[in-house]
């Protein structure tokens, strides 16, 4: 299906639900879910404003102005989610999608230095041929690496990620202490230091607790991501 209902689309997508006409552009399959990605065209034309129409920010789009995570998108329907790093290459912004309290996700400017760095968490692992390990991510990246390298990272942990070089520069685990976010869920873009884990049969609905000075949220293992072991490794919020 190339369109969607407006009425259908998540709620979070910054559209009028009564206005504009009926349908919506639908995100392309890719690195993302509908449920948690934005098509580019939205983007251009509803958050950054660099387009009135549909068919404008179809054309800047296909003029090649436009790089998630340092590659040229051309596809107007391509979906932008979690941690993607955003480039308007005639302007020389830098945008990275982070989870916001309000909007859901939010588009926040980085510098330049950063826009090659990209936070992955580790969806999944599996065993290759040559006794290596394939790690998944959830942005749809997956990336070979040796054993003992592999046995260290597991399921839910982070990675901070070299989009240029496609390496990994540095492993944050998922423990007691580390500082992580919310990506899902009611209390999204909440962070602070994950000082509870109730494990559960199900690993993925274990619940979690964050605490921020006097404030604690819960939620639960599957809604939240390491961001770095006293503070973000990279700049996730203003």
């Amino acid at each position: 299906m190339v369109h969607l209902r407006r009425t259908l689309a998540p709620a979070w997508w910054p559209i009028p639900r009564k206005k504009g006409g009926v349908w919506v552009v639908r995100p392309s399959p890719g690195p993302h879910s509908l449920a948690y990605s934005l098509p580019l065209a939205l983007i251009i034309r509803d958050v950054l404003k660099y387009a009135k129409t549909m068919r404008e920010a179809r054309y800047i789009i296909s003029r090649g102005y436009v790089k998630v995570d340092g590659v040229v998108r051309r596809d107007y329907k391509f979906p932008v989610g979690l941690m993607d790093v955003i480039e308007i290459v005639p302007t020389g912004e830098v945008y990275r999608v982070v989870p916001d309290a309000d909007k859901y996700y939010n588009l926040l400017p980085i510098s330049a230095e950063e826009a090659a760095l990209k936070l992955l968490r580790v969806e999944g692992k599996t065993m290759v041929k040559g006794g290596r390990i394939q790690l998944h991510f959830h942005d749809g990246r997956n990336l070979i690496t040796t054993l003992e390298a592999g046995k260290q990272i597991k399921t839910f942990d982070s990675v901070l990620y070299d989009l240029h070089n496609k390496a990994i520069k540095a492993h944050i685990p998922l423990k007691l202490g580390v500082n992580a976010v919310v990506i899902h869920g009611s209390n999204v873009g909440f962070s602070g230091t994950l000082y509870e884990i109730v494990w559960t049969l199900k690993r993925k609905q274990s619940v979690v607790a964050l605490k921020k000075g006097d404030e604690v949220r819960r939620t639960i293992l599957n809604y939240v991501m390491a961001v770095g072991s006293e503070g973000p490794v990279i700049k996730i919020s203003p």
